[in-house]
């Protein structure tokens, strides 16, 4: 990800732990958006200040930390429990220029926004885990929880491990604290993501941590099950096609977990995957597919592959066109091969024409998105669950079990009545198109 020109956001986060969550998860944003965070007033092209206002000693702290932000500074936007009471805020500092209060999460990057608006970002997606628009704060009814940072992996197209290190899993009981957290917050759904999620805990040897006081093994399926226990939607991207991965299949079965796989096949040749350095067969993973199909019958998988790869031949991309129609993927990506600064593919013979990349790109997406489009056909008639992401007059807008949010469809229900943002329904599907379905 690259970013043109810096954005610089001082922060002064004040108050209790809570407080000091929320100061996290707006950084998390600010960051994903492209600002650097600087550790000095002088250095900010604007401040934000994390309030306190239990008791009037934190009171008086958090105005004195306003009071030297904006004579340090000039521009500064305030938020946290004291927040609650702008009117106390501004009448002694009326230069500020914008208060929230708890847990505003939205409001504050909406007021760093209009300061200092968000830098040009590129998205690339062999690096970047999240779409380009970021993590939004906007919705509070579900969240991404990130396991683990880097890759073990030396794919010929991707650069993450010199930029990111070796996989380094977060301790099994600090990723649970934190869904907790989250939960009770009134999230309702967590998307777990990391470079590898299946690959979790190998680099520590799935050891065994502890939550709630009692232990849990450090893998992907142990970690599963115990997220399963707090009564919410868990969905599972970027997951490696390990063998392994079987194990969590009928925890999806059970309704544990949702029954969605996001996985990056990227090709099916053969050949081509081991270029990319992909330890995969198309005929395993049709394989794969099909035992944990047999588990999970309502499993939704979400795939991303690679067209014009170097050395990618019309037999290849044929093979992998064959195995889109045995596969029925219900979700998929599909991106034009292009050279990344230091990886090792840019080496590799037989670079395929620009017009021949778009050919194969479209042809793949013609043929994927009528499998797609027939899958949703399937749906119609059925009782689904979907949550609601939004509320609009004429309908409410959701979410299936089989609809990871910013990436998949959208179910739009004809009776918005009663329904707020983050409730669970039951609907009955009864039209479909291309991508969304109509309740």
């Amino acid at each position: 990800m690259s970013e043109s020109p810096s954005k610089r956001v001082g922060f002064v986060s004040l108050g209790c732990p809570k407080a000091l969550v929320d100061s996290e998860r707006i950084l998390t944003q600010l960051r994903l958006e492209g600002y650097d965070i600087v550790p000095s007033y002088e250095e900010a092209d604007v401040v934000v200040v994390n309030t306190c206002g239990f008791i009037d000693s934190a009171k008086q702290e958090s105005l004195d930390a306003i009071g030297e932000a904006i004579s340090a500074n000039g521009r500064v936007i305030v938020t946290g429990c004291m927040g609650k009471d702008a009117e106390a805020i501004t009448r002694v500092h009326p230069q500020v220029l914008s208060v929230t209060g708890p847990q505003a999460y939205e409001a504050v990057v909406g007021a760093v926004h209009e300061v200092i608006p968000v830098p040009k970002m590129t998205h690339d997606p062999f690096q970047d885990l999240v779409p380009p628009q970021g993590i939004k704060l906007t919705p509070r009814h579900y969240s991404y929880l990130k396991i683990s940072e880097g890759c073990n992996h030396r794919c010929s197209f991707c650069i993450i491990p010199s930029l990111r290190g070796d996989l380094v899993s977060r301790p099994v009981g600090e990723v649970l604290d934190e869904a907790e957290r989250l939960v009770n917050s009134g999230v309702r759904e967590l998307l777990v993501i990391s470079q590898d999620t299946s690959a979790y805990g190998v680099d520590k040897k799935y050891l065994t941590g502890f939550w709630q006081g009692r232990p849990v093994k450090g893998s992907m399926q142990g970690l599963c099950e115990a997220l399963s226990e707090l009564g919410v939607w868990v969905r599972l991207h970027y997951v490696y096609p390990y063998p392994h991965v079987e194990k969590v299949i009928p925890l999806m079965a059970e309704g544990k977990i949702l029954p969605y796989l996001d996985i990056p096949f990227q090709h099916a040749s053969t050949r081509i995957l081991k270029a990319m350095k992909r330890p995969a067969a198309s005929e395993n993973t049709l394989k794969q597919i099909k035992a944990w199909r047999e588990i999970c019958p309502d499993l939704t998988l979400r795939s991303t592959f690679i067209v014009g790869f170097p050395g990618e031949t019309d037999d290849d991309f044929e093979e992998l066109l064959d195995f889109l129609g045995e596969a029925q993927l219900d979700r998929v990506g599909c991106f034009q091969y292009s050279p990344v600064d230091g990886a090792a593919a840019n080496a590799l013979p037989g670079q395929v024409p620009e017009e021949l990349k778009q050919e194969r790109w479209e042809r793949f997406m013609e043929v994927q998105q009528e499998i797609s489009a027939n899958r949703l056909q399937q749906k119609i008639g059925r009782e689904i669950d979907v949550l609601i992401d939004d509320i609009t007059p004429e309908h409410a807008v959701g979410r299936s079990k089989a609809d990871a949010p910013e990436i998949d469809g959208l179910v739009y229900v004809s009776d918005p009545e009663g329904l707020e943002v983050g409730d669970i329904v039951t609907v009955t599907v009864q039209d479909a198109d291309d991508y969304d379905l109509y309740a």
